[in-house]
């Protein structure tokens, strides 16, 4: 068997879970094997069933509402448990926040060895073998596991997905878990509401210091709203304060592999390129002709932010005006 962590979220779940569950049903197709998707904590029926449009033929549900607050510990365990109850030889987490938590702890426990960060399907030439991106994605390494059991994560928005019209078979899953696994309490959740979320987004803008104040952060709004793009920022722009910590790309901050990235006043340091360079396509617009960002875009234009970018907007508007 292959075991997904399907991670909900207020009852339902996110791309990146489809993602995960298409890659275990590519691997299963060549295996001959099946897929299960393991559910913690409360979800709706009928997005746990939906499941099965994306490959999972099983859900294992641990209907038990202390799942709902995330603790890596505690997820970790009743992964593990459900795995060797079940046989699974794969697991399989998206590389976010919880998938980096959760999968080295299982791999621990089950004296598996990991792939931390999977952006191809596993190949078999040599046995089984996984490409990952390594030096803040400089370079591609292929990683053979040759453990009976195997953890694998996944960068999310790498895989394209095609919904099917299957429906998973829910089945309940019993774990054992006591209170000292769930260590790590959560007082309280500030959710961002209304806006894209950056791992999913597949069109990002980003904007950097050379937008020269917070007092014209409307124009990186104005055109990913045209767009249907989310925003981001560098980390001197978070620092700074002009935008919340939660929209900084970068080393320190979020990795996003969006279909189109466009860098406006951002001059392409190192750090923030280790965050975005996954990126299908790179637009930088930037006054410096020499700014590093030109190096690694696609395309670019040299101009001044706060004059470029209004034009820009309203030559998209004209265009989805007469699209």
């Amino acid at each position: 068997m292959i075991l997904v962590l399907a991670e909900q979220i207020n009852g339902s779940f996110k791309k990146k879970t489809f993602e995960a569950i298409q890659y275990a049903a590519n691997i299963a197709q060549t295996n001959n094997d099946k897929v299960a998707a393991l559910v913690l904590g409360t979800a709706q029926q009928d997005a746990m069933q939906a499941l099965g449009a994306y490959g999972a033929q099983e859900i294992l549900h641990v209907n038990d509402a202390k799942f709902d607050a995330f603790s890596a510990k505690a997820y970790a365990k009743a992964m593990q448990q459900v795995a060797t109850a079940h046989n699974a030889t794969i697991l399989i987490a998206p590389h976010d926040v919880c998938g980096k938590a959760v999968a080295p702890r299982v791999a621990a426990l089950m004296q598996a060895g990991m792939v931390a960060g999977a952006i191809a399907y596993p190949t078999y030439n040599n046995g089984f073998e996984v490409k990952k991106s390594v030096f803040s994605g400089k370079a591609f390494t292929t990683i053979a596991i040759t453990s009976s059991i195997k953890v694998i994560t996944l960068v999310p928005n790498t895989f394209s997905i095609v919904k099917g019209e299957g429906h998973a078979l829910i089945q309940n899953a019993v774990v054992t878990i006591n209170d000292a696994d769930f260590a790590t309490k959560v007082n309280s959740v500030e959710k961002v509401t209304g806006t894209i979320p950056l791992g999913e987004a597949e069109l990002v803008v980003s904007g950097g210091r050379g937008m020269k104040g917070p007092e014209n952060w409307h124009l990186i709004e104005d055109l990913a709203k045209v767009m249907g793009a989310a925003t981001a920022c560098s980390r001197p722009v978070a620092d700074s304060h002009w935008r919340p910590h939660h929209e900084h790309v970068g080393q320190t901050g979020g990795t996003i592999r969006p279909n189109l990235y466009i860098a406006i006043g951002i001059s392409g340091a190192i750090q923030h390129l280790a965050g975005v360079n996954s990126s299908k396509t790179i637009v930088v617009i930037n006054k410096d002709p020499e700014a590093p960002f030109f190096k690694a875009a696609d395309y670019g234009i040299v101009g001044d932010a706060l004059e470029l970018v209004p034009k820009l907007t309203a030559a998209m508007q004209k265009f989805k005006a007469a699209n």
